[in-house]
């Protein structure tokens, strides 16, 4: 047997965070480092396998023969296995063998602390470490006043093996060509944030990254570890953050992954009520052990600290909620109190928010979070979840449902819109487009709206305008913002060359100078998310289809008057009140000539009159287009 010279990382403060679940930087310990022992180069190895009866390290450096390099088991009962390989350095490939005192089960294992991984089908690790200087001091020293729930908030969701291919080659664009184009487009675009979707290694592609098994590895489907941290370099020096999906609601069975990693049930819980998942056909992980909470929440930490990343948008809250989520009666079991919620996955969640805000101040955690449940982006001492921010899901649904129908029948349904008002600072909101709704036979968003090529369009546009305006902050998915006529293909680049076409790039426009009004304007993000920032003028004109309100900022004079015809009848001269004398200038029409509006509904200055109206002492008439949208300010 080749040498393993004993080495740590280790201290026994450590291990005692560690079995109390509260180390948050096991990747310092855990995983591959190349190091120097004894004036010899090599590589220190680290796992955690219990249950195991013999740990081997194997790869291309021993011919993948188990035996050669027998890893040795820690005394202090904390299952780590470790030691030091001289001669095995930086790109060389490994697993672990390992053999169960479980009926002697042999299994290879991918390493769960793994830095680079082998491009899949493949699915060896490998060790890796980069010195990669970053440039991004400017951004990261001023990023706490850009990532605040007080500042505009407007993010560009992106699927980055379908953004955009070099079609001549069939091929992704790396991160390398990805830090010149999509920054570029970005900030063209005038969004604050972009959010990838799982950047993590994965190995089957049509589950977009969701079904992880390289937790601390860039994919290497795109280039190397470096070469991301390139393209966060490049967003931040531009002055974009980056917001990374992040999923801790279960993982994939693939062989080389953590599901029985040991010959136990070491990372997934072991009762299959709590511990599988029967949408995805996955594994849930175990919230109630000590260990399994440390690498998830060393996971998130290591993607902020080691990544610069501005925030991580949690996926699937609602699966790790609920004990019954997606079970039939008899399939789950209640907790302990008679309940349906899962305490443990609670505690967990609340964990790792204060986890993350107390070591990253500057950031955001967003939840996916699809139901009721209170208080998911309040504070944990008060107690709430901790998140900074959750998604507004019956925002989304409600108003897909009202802009998928005919104008002529809107009248009905106006309270489709008005609802979310009634709730809408219950939660710090984030107002989603999301990949879930261009997929699966639901159209893309362009897809839903009716009418004729004209009306499809500027339903579209006047969509938009209704959702950046509205209270929270926003996201739309890659296409959308220049009407992505079929739905998404994960497959496929996006059809760039629709822009080639007026309407298209009218919406392109839109969203452009939407971005704008919603970074420059302090009414719409100053509050956004208090009930102080926005105030009803009228929404019970239903038989017109036209909606009226105000968002405020901290300083009146940057107040707006929002106006809405829902109907492609053009409302001329349409009398509403106002909330004070003075001159009101238009700074948004959604049917300007640009965007492949008519151009002939413009509202010049207007005065307002001392003729009462909507309970109000002043008004003021204003045209307001056909299925169009204006934005009124003081001047």
């Amino acid at each position: 047997m080749a040498e393993v010279i004993a080495h740590s990382r280790f201290t026994e403060f450590d291990i005692n965070l560690f079995k109390s679940g509260k180390h948050y930087r096991l990747y310092e310990k855990f995983g591959s480092y190349i190091t120097q022992v004894d004036g010899e180069e090599g590589t220190y190895f680290a796992v955690w396998a219990p249950s195991a009866k013999m740990v081997s390290v194997v790869g291309d450096f021993n011919f993948w023969l188990e035996g050669e390099h027998q890893l040795n088991v820690r005394w202090d009962a904390s299952g780590i296995w470790e030691g030091f390989i001289p001669n095995v350095g930086k790109g060389n490939i490994y697993k672990y063998k390992i053999q169960s005192h479980n009926n002697d089960i042999k299994t290879e294992k991918a390493d769960p602390y793994a830095r680079r991984c082998e491009h899949p089908p493949k699915t060896a690790s490998i060790v890796w470490d980069d010195d990669y200087k970053w440039e991004d001091s400017k951004w990261m020293k001023v990023r706490k006043k850009n990532n605040a729930i007080t500042a505009p908030f407007s993010v560009y969701e992106v699927h980055l093996g379908s953004w955009k291919k070099k079609i001549e080659e069939n091929r992704f664009l790396s991160y390398v060509e990805l830090a010149d184009e999509l920054v570029s487009y970005v900030k063209e675009m005038n969004f604050t944030h972009v959010e990838l979707m799982p950047v993590m290694e994965y190995p089957y592609d049509p589950s977009w990254g969701y079904q992880l098994t390289g937790y601390f590895a860039p994919t290497s489907r795109f280039g190397y570890p470096e070469e991301f941290k390139l393209l966060v370099d490049k967003l931040h020096q531009n002055g974009i953050g980056i917001i990374l999906d992040w999923v801790p609601s279960h993982f994939p069975e693939d062989a080389h992954g953590l599901g029985f990693f040991d010959g136990s049930h070491l990372y997934e819980h072991p009762d299959r009520r709590k511990g599988y998942h029967p949408d995805w056909k996955s594994l849930i992980f175990n919230y109630g052990r000590n260990e399994v909470k440390s690498f998830l929440i060393s996971n998130a930490i290591f993607w902020l600290d080691q990544y610069h990343a501005d925030g991580l948008r949690v996926d699937a809250v609602a699966s790790m909620l609920f004990l019954d989520y997606s079970r039939e009666d008899g399939e789950w079991e209640p907790n302990m109190f008679g309940g349906r919620e899962n305490l443990e996955a609670i505690a967990f969640m609340r964990e790792l928010n204060e986890a993350v805000y107390k070591d990253f101040p500057d950031v955001q955690t967003i939840a996916e979070e699809s139901t009721s449940f209170p208080m998911v982006s309040k504070p944990t001492y008060i107690g709430g979840l901790g998140f900074g921010m959750k998604w507004m899901m019956g925002w989304m649904h409600d108003t897909l449902q009202y802009f998928a129908k005919e104008p002529i029948y809107r009248r009905h349904h106006q309270n489709d819109l008005t609802f979310s008002m009634t709730y809408a600072f219950t939660e710090n909101f984030m107002l989603p487009l999301s990949h879930d709704e261009v997929v699966y036979g639901k159209h893309s968003i362009l897809g839903r709206m009716p009418g004729d090529e004209w009306q499809r369009f500027a339903n579209l546009r006047l969509l938009y305008s209704y959702m950046f305006t509205h209270p929270g902050t926003n996201l739309l998915f890659q296409g959308a913002e220049f009407g992505q006529s079929e739905e998404w293909n994960f497959q496929q680049s996006l059809d760039w060359h629709l822009l080639q076409y007026d309407p298209h790039k009218g919406v392109q426009e839109l969203i452009k100078d939407l971005n704008k009004l919603y970074k420059n304007e302090p009414a719409l993000h100053e509050k956004q998310f208090s009930a102080e920032g926005f105030e009803w003028i009228d929404y019970n004109d239903s038989e017109n289809s036209v909606l009226v309100y105000i968002r405020k900022g901290e300083q009146e004079k940057d107040d707006l008057i929002i106006a809405l015809n829902m109907t492609p009848v053009p409302r001329e001269s349409y009398k509403m009140g106002v909330p004070r004398a003075g001159k009101l200038k238009e700074v948004f029409n959604s049917d300007k000539k640009k965007y492949f509006g008519s151009g002939s509904y413009k509202n010049k200055m207007r005065t307002t009159t001392n003729e009462a109206w909507q309970f109000r002492d002043q008004s003021i008439s204003v045209h307001i287009p056909p299925l169009g949208a204006i934005v009124l300010k003081y001047s």
